[in-house]
Parts: C-alpha cells; structure tokens; sequence
C-alpha cells in the first residue's frame, strides 16, 4: 500500500480520489456517472462521495454537469486535466504493481493469482 500511495502522491492523488477518478475512466466516453453510481461503485457514504466530488472539483479534475436524462440530476464527469492525470496515475499504477511481483517466479506469480482469485470469489458471493 506505501509503494501505491507513494504512486498515487506523484500525480497529486490519493487512494480515494484515485479511485473516483478510475471509476470514472473505467465507464469510458463521455467519462461520466451519477453521484449514485460511483457511490456503487466505490462503496461509500453519500457524504463520503460528495466530500470527495467536491475536492475532486476544486482540484479541476471533475466537473458536475446536468445529465441529459434527467434535468434534475448532474452527473460528474472527467475534466480533460482529470483524465490526463488517471491516465498517467494508471499507467504509474501498472509499473508499481508490477515492480512489487518482480521477486516472484512466473509460478509463484500464477499461484498468487488463483489464491487471490479464491479469496476475492469469496467477497463476491457474500
């Protein structure tokens, strides 16, 4: 978690707001949710996601935008400095993780990740 956090510090992030970011990457173009999908998505609090939108927003890497399908509601949507910033925090992100598997073997690699499959699979039915 240090070496990802240093990571996510390098591109002016955090894991939280990291995580927002990718959500919204993740759902490609326009880059955008409702505040209730990313709180789906993220698992958080409604209070937690507005604090993060608004620190998000006022770093000018979201932006709320009115949704087109419903005039009452926004969305929250990549600044084009967000999306320059998770695209370079992911690609950091991939050479990070990749660093901190380089003492495993190709085997041990693959073992880790049936054992973590396992595991995770566990989560998903629950």
């Amino acid at each position: 978690m240090r070496a990802m956090e240093k990571t996510f510090a390098e591109h002016g992030l955090n894991r939280a707001s990291f995580d927002v970011l990718a959500t919204l990457r993740r759902s490609g173009p326009p880059y955008a949710l409702s505040p209730g999908d990313l709180m789906a998505s993220t698992m958080v609090t409604s209070g937690t996601m507005t604090y993060r939108i608004d620190e998000l927003e006022e770093a000018g890497l979201v932006e709320r935008v009115r949704n087109p399908d419903d005039g009452r509601g926004f969305l929250v949507s990549l600044s084009t400095r967000g999306l320059e910033v998770i695209e370079a925090a992911v690609t950091a992100h991939v050479e990070t993780q990749a660093k901190l598997v380089v003492p495993l073997t190709a085997g041990q690699r693959k073992q880790l990740d049936e054992l973590l499959r396992r595991f995770l699979s566990g989560f998903e039915k629950t």
